[in-house]
């Protein structure tokens, strides 16, 4: 009998936030492939809520430059477990469908003949953001916003400073894309904001502009995860 796939997103990393139809899969699983990111936080959290899921549990999760069980061969490990008659789980951070792979993933699986249900997660893009008071859109201030990974290029975008830019994985490319950014239509007083480990214990703000975010970060010693906003709404941000 052929098992099944279900790529669930974890959310940013707090169990609140997890889906009634992910908790469900969770639940029902055989063997759950998780994430680093968000993933195994949110297990934590449950377990520690005294929720009990009898799954096995392998870890697939990726640090910056070192990943251990690459694409493929996660990939593969999907096609391995359902074939095998398991009903998988894949927990992947934030949303499956937003710099998550997952549609990678589901088609890969569905070539194999596994069937794919996909849960939607919260995104961290817009949940860190606004656990720090900044919405992405707010009237009279911004009425659109752009999502990109830091290792995309940032100087085609569109719009000035009304148009909300969020970067994931985007702290090590600050610097890069802060002077790019400051020399277009935004300027480099246009206000920035990295939120620390959102929705974790180390969960720290850190405001300041195109011109003065690069030197911030690095006296503060900003690391991942992190999420970098940019654009007039950061003015609306809760202080600490």
């Amino acid at each position: 009998m052929t098992g099944s796939v279900a790529l669930v997103g974890a959310g940013p990393g707090d169990a609140g936030l997890l889906t009634r139809r992910g908790l469900q899969l969770l639940e029902e699983a055989d063997v759950i492939v998780a994430d680093r990111l968000g993933a195994r936080t949110v297990l934590a959290q449950l377990a520690a809520e005294g929720v009990h899921l009898r799954a096995e549990v392998i870890d697939v999760g990726k640090l910056p430059g070192h990943h251990p069980v690459p694409q493929d061969g996660i990939n593969a490990l999907l096609v391995e477990l359902a074939a095998a008659g398991r009903r998988v789980v894949r927990l992947k951070g934030g949303d499956p469908f937003v710099f998550g792979r997952g549609r990678e993933e589901q088609q890969h699986c569905e070539a194999a003949g596994i069937p794919v249900e996909v849960v939607s997660g919260v995104t961290s893009a817009i949940a860190v953001p606004a656990v720090a008071g900044i919405p992405l859109t707010y009237r009279g201030v911004a009425e659109s916003f752009t999502v990109l990974s830091g290792h995309d290029p940032v100087g085609h975008l569109p719009g000035g400073r009304d148009h909300t830019v969020v970067l994931l994985m985007g702290v090590h490319t600050l610097g890069h894309s802060a002077h790019v950014l400051g020399a277009g239509e935004r300027r480099l007083d246009c206000p920035v904001a990295i939120i620390e480990d959102g929705y974790g214990e180390r969960q720290r703000v850190t405001v300041g502009t195109l011109g003065t975010i690069a030197h911030l970060a690095a006296s503060r010693q900003v690391r991942s995860p992190a999420v970098v906003v940019i654009g007039d709404v950061v003015a609306l941000h809760t202080a600490d």
